[in-house]
């Protein structure tokens, strides 16, 4: 079998069944939508979480509870990827239906940033990167990037150290920040290719503090 175009890299708590199923259900139909090959790899933190598909190009991994913020499942799946194209999409996220699609037309870029949907997490902020910043230096800061956002080269990962546990509840930042100055091409695209909090409140105990406040507000 054909390597896959595109690794898809999800973290999960294990307590988000409904929601996991949304984002893998929504990686299946992108990828079939634009007739890209895809594999899918969940990782359960420190727990045995539910198999909520059965495909082909899906694989679970149960791991022990080790670092914080999925950091070392997407470091270790990273290890393990066959895509040549690198996608993050956490448990409770989704692609657009046209995601692929898009990350199709820009192959040649090592690492490219598209815009997610936010509004259901942040309504006032709409969607990430804010618009009005046009180079990297600018985009890439905290609070205005998030792993949704990037479809990344395999090679300038590996380059760059693959993914670290550093930098504490800025580590996505710590990362991104990284191959941003590790790469040799960006491009910054105003495509919608995420959204974020897609699948939250579908599972009730799998809310996290901020979702649950949004909720109850």
């Amino acid at each position: 079998m054909d390597a896959p175009r595109y690794t898809v890299i999800t973290p999960s708590r294990g307590n988000r069944p409904r929601a996991l199923a949304l984002a893998i259900d929504s990686v299946r139909a992108a990828a079939d939508s634009a007739g890209v090959s895809v594999e899918i790899l969940v990782g359960f933190d420190g727990v045995r979480g539910e198999r909520v598909r059965d495909y082909p190009f899906l694989r679970y991994v149960d791991f022990p509870r080790v670092g914080y913020f999925g950091n070392y499942i997407r470091d270790a799946f990273i290890n393990v990827a066959k895509g040549t194209r690198l996608l993050f999409v956490d448990d409770d996220n989704a692609v657009t239906p046209d995601a692929f699609a898009i990350w199709e037309r820009h192959l040649d870029a090592e690492l490219v940033i598209g815009r997610i949907d936010v509004s259901r997490a942040f309504p006032d902020v709409g969607v990430l990167p804010r618009p009005g910043d046009p180079e990297p230096s600018a985009i890439i800061r905290p609070g205005n990037v998030d792993p949704l956002c990037l479809c990344l080269s395999a090679d300038l990962v590996f380059r760059a150290g693959g993914w670290r546990d550093q930098g504490g509840y800025e580590s996505d930042f710590v990362n991104i920040h990284r191959y941003q100055r590790r790469a040799d091409s960006i491009e910054i695209i105003d495509d919608l290719v995420g959204v974020y909090d897609a699948g939250a409140g579908l599972d009730a105990g799998g809310m996290n503090p901020r979702q649950q406040q949004r909720r109850a507000t």
